[in-house]
């Protein structure tokens, strides 16, 4: 089990990367609406999640993140359905993806 600051740690690349993928979408005009909304909504819930992960409660914390990677999983199905999706967001998108994955299995 990751120790707490590690956790913040994680955490907070998480959320940089998360704004990664939110400029990567405002940048590039033909990005769908679908993917937009769902990287605008996990930029919401991360910025929720924050008083969780600063908690030494490992049960929510495990569960927000469980919530946030099914998130991340929901974004990358969606960005690889879509029959456009520019490179750099679809890019954005997968590693947002890895990162809550990765996060997630190392708390499992």
């Amino acid at each position: 089990m990751l120790q707490a600051n590690e956790i913040q740690q994680r955490f907070q690349h998480i959320q940089q990367t998360i704004g990664e993928a939110e400029q990567a979408c405002r940048s590039s005009q033909d990005t769908p609406n679908e993917i937009r909304d769902c990287i605008d909504k996990l930029s919401r819930e991360s910025k929720q999640a924050q008083n969780v992960m600063r908690s030494n409660d490992q049960q929510r914390i495990v569960e927000c993140v469980d919530n946030l990677e099914s998130m991340g999983d929901d974004a990358k199905r969606i960005s690889r359905s879509l029959p456009r999706m520019p490179a750099n967001v679809e890019s954005a998108v997968t590693r947002v993806h890895d990162e809550l994955s990765d996060l997630k299995h190392k708390l499992h």
